[in-house]
């Protein structure tokens, strides 16, 4: 069976996004009624400049005690955040999540944005491919130094 790409297994083929303005208390109220862990920071037309998610409402909001209602989105948000064409393989996709340490990615297609994939779109079968090439990837470069 071959492996899936990202698109294939992102669950919600639309795009969830606000703009740089927005608090961030409308950014959580996005995310609940979209039941997603995420969302785009976009001016229009299409232009992103962020993602924002439920670890950076944690962490560099209420950690902070910053006041949701007067914090923006653009002041919490992981700029110019790395994206993925559509057609990556998912383990390559969780490699690349693991090695830089973040949940969502992104997926771009020239300049069309296609949705998020999350670590939780990833099968456990796939979860498990991406751990053992990212061991490999680790022990290579010990060896290499």
């Amino acid at each position: 069976m071959a492996e899936r790409t990202v698109f294939q297994s992102i669950s919600r083929k639309h795009v969830t996004s606000l703009g740089p303005q927005a608090s961030v208390r409308d950014a959580a109220c996005i995310m609940t009624r979209a039941n997603c862990g995420s969302v785009l920071v976009m001016e229009p037309p299409d232009k992103l400049l962020g993602i924002l998610t439920e670890r950076d409402l944690m962490t560099r909001v209420l950690a902070k005690g910053l006041d949701p209602e007067h914090t923006t989105a653009r002041e919490v948000m992981t700029p110019n955040p790395i994206c993925v064409p559509p057609e990556t393989l998912v383990s390559d996709a969780v490699v690349l999540m693991l090695e830089r340490g973040f949940r969502h990615l992104p997926l771009v297609s020239g300049t069309k944005i296609l949705g998020v994939f999350s670590v939780r779109d990833a099968l456990p079968r796939e979860i498990g491919t991406a751990l053992s090439q990212a061991e490999f990837n680790e022990q290579v470069n010990d060896v290499l130094g």
